[in-house]
Parts: C-alpha cells; structure tokens; sequence
C-alpha cells in the first residue's frame, strides 16, 4: 500500500469515526465536539490540497512506506 492510499484511508475512517461519535443522532454519540475534529481534517485535506504538506507523509516515509503515484491509477 502506498502512502497517498494510506493517507486517504486514515482521512476517511476520522472522518467517519468523528461522525459516528459527534452527530447526537449516532449510537456512537460522546460529544458534539467530535465535529471540530471532522473541521480539523477537512482543514488539513484542503491545505494539503493547495500545499502538498501533508505531516502525516512525513511519518510514514520514516517508517518506510513507499511513495506512489497520487491518483491510485493503475495500481
């Protein structure tokens, strides 16, 4: 797996999971702000977007993932 896959896997499930624990309306419901976290996330996709910083990469780089090619075309 890839970082780029990685990464976006990881986004996604905080996402979901800050949904299941911020919306009052899940069974999962702890706090509603479990949503600052779902902002937080947002916030950080949408920089990396326009940045290409992305701190997460960084770490999974030192641990050794390989990097490949961002679109997930073809693999």
């Amino acid at each position: 797996m890839t970082i780029e896959r990685i990464i976006r896997s990881m986004a996604g499930f905080f996402v979901l999971l800050s949904l299941a624990l911020g919306v009052e309306e899940s069974p999962l419901f702890v706090s509603r702000w479990f949503l600052a976290f779902t902002a937080f996330v947002g916030l950080n996709l949408f920089q990396s977007g326009f940045t290409g910083f992305c701190p997460p990469e960084i770490l999974l780089r030192k641990l050794g993932c390989k990097s490949g090619c961002g679109s997930g075309g073809g693999q």
